[in-house]
């Protein structure tokens, strides 16, 4: 399996740069994965394919705005610093342009009118260089971290959008809670609060997962055989209600349809056999590096809502591991003709 398997030709003018002023207005298509038939409609048809007793799946992490920009101590040279993960309470792996000049020890300035640190409200000091260029970045200032990142810091969007975000809140879904993420689970930015509680009226279920989404979300896959790729490490957090729900869905022969493939890569890595054979879950949380592509065998899953994604992404991969290579190229071809949105703020897809 290579992974220019997974190509497409994707024109540059349908890769959403905005979000929709309405989060629930764009596009939906519905992909049968048994026969690949598709149709087409808007989001809010996902209440009318939902049925009674059905759970949603959706991941509750949420983005914090961890772009930051400063300065070196004594150089004033500028410096571009990504939060990637925080290993304490103070202490970030980073990554950090331009990296050739920001060596252990180095320390930069964020917020500093004139350039020194005594009018600094936020400090961090390189501690270490990784193997793979990352930095580690211990951070000093005064008062509550999280509010100190959210006067200086900037929403990390993807690569591939080059329009400022007005309004931040739209790079989160209305359910976000627990702070982690460098990136959004893109799926779930459709959804309103009204179009949930309509569904949950209706009576799905809808069970929360915690999976801190990390930039290696866009990092290209770089090797030509598909199996040689190593993913990313994402924490993750399963609680015992959501175990319940999702077991008792099965158990009662309707499907769990996840929100989204960091949903999906949450209830899939987490999954274990009980005493009677059949896949369950059970309250859990650690790091994840599971690897979905075709030749996998679901054991959670039965539905997914997902955006539409990059040519040779790992996550392409995931989906046509869920429905077929054939069928998925297919419906991006089609997607394509019929001028949907695409990636992070663009269209949505259905399968089941």
């Amino acid at each position: 399996m290579r992974t220019s398997d997974f190509y497409y030709d994707l024109p540059e003018e349908l890769i959403a740069q905005d979000p929709l002023r309405d989060r629930s207005s764009s596009r939906l298509m519905h992909l049968d994965r048994m026969t690949g038939e598709i149709t087409h409609g808007t989001f809010t048809d996902v209440y009318d394919i939902l049925e009674a007793g059905d759970t949603l799946v959706i991941n509750d992490t949420k983005v914090i705005p961890a772009r930051l920009y400063g300065v070196r101590e004594g150089t004033l040279g500028k410096v571009e610093i990504l939060l990637l993960k925080r290993t304490s309470a103070d202490t970030w792996e980073t990554l950090v342009k331009p990296g050739k000049k920001c060596r252990t020890g180095a320390r930069i300035l964020f917020g500093s009118p004139d350039g020194r640190a005594e009018t600094s409200p936020l400090i961090g000091e390189i501690t270490d260089v990784l193997p793979d260029g990352n930095r580690m970045i211990t951070f000093k200032y005064e008062g509550i971290f999280e509010e100190v990142l959210d006067a200086l810091g900037e929403m990390p969007l993807p690569p591939y959008i080059h329009h400022r975000l007005e309004d931040r809140t739209r790079y989160n879904t209305v359910y976000a809670e627990h702070e982690g993420s460098a990136a959004a689970p893109t799926a779930g930015l459709h959804f309103t609060k009204e179009l949930l509680e309509k569904i949950e009226k209706k009576g799905v279920n809808i069970a929360h997962v915690t999976l801190h989404v990390g930039l290696g979300t866009f990092r290209p896959v770089k090797v030509d055989d598909v199996e040689h790729h190593h993913m990313h490490s994402e924490f993750y957090m399963i609680s015992q209600e959501t175990a319940d729900v999702i077991n008792r869905t099965h158990e009662n022969g309707h499907r769990v349809i996840c929100v989204g493939t960091t949903s999906c890569r949450t209830i899939e890595s987490a999954a274990e056999i009980d005493e009677s054979g059949r896949w369950i879950l059970r309250e859990k949380s650690g790091w994840t590096e599971i690897f979905i592509y075709p030749g996998y065998t679901f054991k959670l899953m039965d539905g997914l809502i997902t955006n539409f994604h990059l040519p040779e992404s790992t996550l392409i991969m995931l989906v046509s591991a869920f429905a077929g290579r054939e069928h998925v190229l297919h419906a991006y071809e089609e997607a394509v003709r019929e001028r949907y949105r695409f990636f992070s703020f663009g269209d949505a897809m259905i399968i089941e």
